[in-house]
């Protein structure tokens, strides 16, 4: 039987301290669709006056720098909101959300959303406090692009990734099973490295027995070791 809207909301951690009332409100006011791989959602310069809600896949946020070379900020999984900076600036986007992994999302204009923050201060909360940790992340990735050096990014991210990802495997207390879709290029954006470098990387990582690497799947052997 198909979900409905509402009971994906209900089941998002964010949403959960919503009476009914508030949530039968949220639910009349968003819109639920399927996303195929490779569609985009918006692009820089597109208005911001929506709010998105990952419910399926994946979706990629980047930034194309002033000589046009593609910046991946982050990779979403199911849970994550993005498009939220539009509750801090309702001007136009700049950054590009595309689906790499068929998607499920539910939107809600921002003028909405707004209201609903205002009539519920634990929400205001968390939205509040999802917005910080955020930016922290985008931080802290800036600081290891500076701090670190390619081989230290591309293991940290790894390690990133296993934590936002995968699943502990039962049993074993640092294997990591991570199933994501990311070529040694999309990794390269993320980490600010060369492909060169992270096939290069990856290939010692394998030869050392810490992953075993493939296009849809990351098995980290021993996490500590990153």
């Amino acid at each position: 039987m198909q979900k409905s809207k509402i009971w994906f909301l209900e089941n998002f951690s964010m949403f959960q301290m919503l009476s009914p009332k508030e949530m039968q409100e949220m639910d009349g006011h968003t819109v639920m669709h399927e996303v195929p791989e490779k569609q985009v959602i918006y692009l820089s310069d597109d208005e911001a006056n929506h709010v998105y809600i990952l419910k399926k896949g994946k979706v990629k946020i980047s930034r194309l720098s002033d000589n046009g070379k593609e910046v991946i900020l982050g990779i979403l999984g199911p849970g994550e909101v993005f498009g939220e900076l539009s509750l801090i600036d309702q001007g136009r986007r700049d950054e590009i959300a595309i689906v790499t992994e068929n998607a499920l999302v539910c939107k809600i204009r921002t003028d909405h959303f707004e209201k609903m923050m205002q009539q519920n201060m634990a929400l205001n909360f968390q939205v509040t406090k999802f917005i910080g940790l955020r930016l922290k992340k985008i931080q802290n990735r800036l600081g290891n692009i500076i701090f670190k050096t390619s081989e230290q990014r591309i293991r940290s991210f790894i390690r990133e990734i296993a934590y936002d990802f995968g699943r502990k495997i039962s049993g074993e207390n640092s294997q990591w099973e991570i199933k994501i879709r990311l070529t040694h290029q999309e990794v390269g954006k993320l980490t600010a490295a060369s492909r060169q470098t992270v096939t290069t990387v990856f290939n010692d990582l394998e030869k050392n027995n810490i992953i075993s690497y493939s296009r849809n799947r990351i098995l980290v052997k021993d996490i500590e070791k990153l």
